[in-house]
């Protein structure tokens, strides 16, 4: 692809004007249109992932091969641009053509979501006692939440504060997220939903610890009766609450969980999480669950292979 941009890059000096003013950014904004325009690309940038891709390799040779001790400046803006479009990945659905019986073929990125072995959702079932597991020390706080809806679910976004310590591990808060029905499952059998809040530690290694929740017609979820009066309805839309929020009062009396080796439910399917899911159910009123399932009639990833790997209890 370098060696292909680099013969465009050569002919488009050519129709730099003769008389333009030293370090004048034509030759980048020249080139951010050739690109596009050559393979029959709209503008603006961002809606074509292919230009992106392209535009960041034409970039790096322009910039490395003619004006590298002309335009130092402009390093940034080339290297922005190649991160950009690394970032860019297909987009994807939980049923139809990019169903996840395809998200593997969608993107180079998403192949963990086919060829994985370390996958999740699982089935939880014939889990291992394992007395030596430590109890799962919680330490959060109430804060202002951010609600955000991405087109497959309701994603709260928190502030730092909030962490977990397991296995001697500190993970903190990053958000949590919601599914209809369950994507875990107990003995085959499927809760109503599900909540399930991401942790990070500081050397990027990531803790999903997930709730399963079933209806209780009369006995509503009091942190979903906060969160709810401001769920964004439509993709892209937000909400910020500005009243405090524990995450707290979406775990069970009761901390028994079972662990297991996971991975990210939605693509790119990022192995090498450990997961939680907590022995106890909580309630969902039947209309909080209406009222989800009205945005998301299903948003929910199948169950995967275990592939021999161990599921245990801590009590």
């Amino acid at each position: 692809e370098n060696s292909f941009f680099a013969s465009k890059t050569s002919r488009f000096a050519r129709f730099e004007p003769k008389n333009r003013a030293q370090n004048s950014p034509f030759p980048l904004a020249f080139l951010t249109t050739s690109v596009c325009k050559e393979h029959r690309f709209e503008l603006p940038l961002q809606s074509s992932r292919k230009c992106l891709r392209m535009l960041s390799s034409a970039l790096r040779v322009y910039f490395v091969e003619e004006q590298s001790m002309r335009f130092p400046v402009l390093a940034a803006f080339v290297l922005g641009l190649a991160t950009l479009a690394a970032a860019q990945t297909a987009p994807w659905d939980y049923t139809g053509k990019r169903g996840e019986l395809v998200w593997g073929k969608l993107d180079p990125a998403y192949q963990a979501c086919s060829k994985g072995h370390e996958q999740s959702p699982l089935d939880i079932r014939g889990a291992h006692l394992n007395k030596a597991l430590q109890p799962i020390d919680f330490h959060y706080i109430g804060e202002a939440i951010r609600l955000t809806n991405d087109g497959h679910t309701i994603v709260a976004h928190v502030d730092p504060g909030s962490y977990i310590v397991a296995g001697g591990v500190r993970y903190d808060l990053v958000e949590f997220s919601f599914h209809h029905p369950s994507e875990e499952a107990v003995k085959g059998k499927l809760s109503e939903m599900d909540v399930q809040l991401l942790h990070r530690s500081a050397d990027g290694k990531m803790a999903m610890v997930a709730m399963r929740l079933v209806e209780d017609a009369g006995n509503p979820n009091a942190v979903l009766a906060a969160l709810w009066k401001h769920l964004p309805k439509t993709a892209g839309a937000s909400a910020k609450i500005a009243d405090m929020v524990d995450p707290a009062g979406l775990l069970p009396a009761d901390r028994g969980y079972w662990t297991y080796m996971g991975s990210l439910t939605t693509p790119p399917c990022t192995e090498g999480v450990r997961w939680f899911v907590f022995e106890q159910e909580l309630s969902v009123s039947r209309d909080q669950l209406r009222i989800f399932a009205a945005l998301f009639r299903m948003n929910t990833r199948g169950l995967q292979e275990p592939h021999g790997r161990r599921i245990e209890a801590n009590e």
